[in-house]
């Protein structure tokens, strides 16, 4: 692959040499562009994690260990986390009255929080890929053990000077890392097509905890309907076995309630006559009193700047 032509002053390169495979014989070279990790919300690990971009499209946690551990020695890498992985986002399946009430809910014992959560995990649909391939010139942010760590990975990547001395791609993974090719391929096609035991199982744990989860929201409610808040108010329900009512609803008829006063306001504005004539008087004496001040303005500049005197 190229190198960019224009890297920015704040990345450091990092060549990576790319082994010849079947389907591409030819030996080549990856740039990557690394920096320290500066995101625009501060995070306590920001000082000890890197910014990688450009990552290869085959990339996975095992591949930068490695590639790290060469450069630095074991011990250094923590974890990466891919920006592909950030924003995917998985379809909540909660109840609407339990989303509702999240934010009146008691924290659980940390027991019944691990089952729950175990619970959780297996009503979700088991992934149908193997390994995660990542779109070109995509990035990622590595997290390393300390401060040092990072210095250490840009000062060694700063001395790669010479193709010989750049870090093999791979090397050291083995079977570390699931297989790509036919292989994965073949993988995906038997993932797609799980037994029907097993879907049968995660269909049962799934109405398990969305029943569990329903039945919490209820009580819940039924609590809030007769426990007053801190200010000593019970919460106003909508019938005798609905929730509490949406705050988002009640924030929408309070916004209604202003821009209805705010039109009437504005209805009245300018109405009588005397009012427009009032109006346009009050902007010619404003307009009058700037017009002053900018001449006070340009006379005190001329008499600080002096006369002008040609050379004779």
């Amino acid at each position: 692959m190229t190198e960019v032509s224009n890297p920015s002053e704040d990345f450091s390169v990092f060549p990576i040499s790319i082994p010849p495979v079947p389907a591409f014989p030819v030996k080549a070279t990856h740039y990557l562009y690394l920096r320290r990790n500066a995101p625009r919300i501060p995070t306590p690990d920001d000082s000890r994690s890197l910014f990688i971009a450009n990552v290869p499209c085959d990339s996975t946690e095992v591949h930068f260990r490695a590639l790290f551990a060469s450069l630095v020695g074991a011990g250094r890498f923590e974890g990466i986390t891919f920006e592909q992985d950030k924003k995917t986002s998985k379809s909540s399946h909660e109840p609407a009255q339990s989303v509702r009430l999240a934010a009146h809910r008691k924290r659980k014992r940390s027991d019944e929080e691990l089952l729950n959560a175990k619970d959780e995990a297996a009503a979700e649909l088991p992934s149908t890929w193997s390994r995660q391939i990542y779109r070109s010139g995509s990035s990622a942010v590595a997290l390393l053990a300390d401060e040092k760590s990072v210095e250490l990975i840009l000062k060694a990547v700063r001395k790669l000077k010479k193709p010989k001395d750049y870090p093999v791609w791979g090397e050291g993974v083995g079977d570390k890392a699931p297989p790509l090719g036919s292989l994965w391929l073949k993988t995906h096609n038997k993932l797609s097509y799980p037994g029907n035991d097993v879907v049968q199982s995660i269909m049962d744990t799934y109405f398990t905890v969305f029943n569990r989860k329903e039945k919490e929201a209820d009580q819940l409610a039924k609590r809030l309907r007769n426990e007053p808040d801190e200010d000593g108010f019970v919460t106003v329900t909508r019938g005798g076995r609905a929730a509490p009512a949406r705050r988002d609803e009640a924030e929408e008829a309070k916004q209604k309630m202003l821009e209805k006063q705010q039109k009437k306001k504005d209805e009245m504005t300018d109405f009588y006559r005397f009012q427009m004539r009032e109006k346009k008087k009050a902007e010619q004496v404003e307009i009058l009193k700037r017009f002053e001040e900018d001449k006070k303005r340009v006379q005190a500049m001329k008499e600080k700047r002096g006369k002008f005197r040609p050379e004779s």
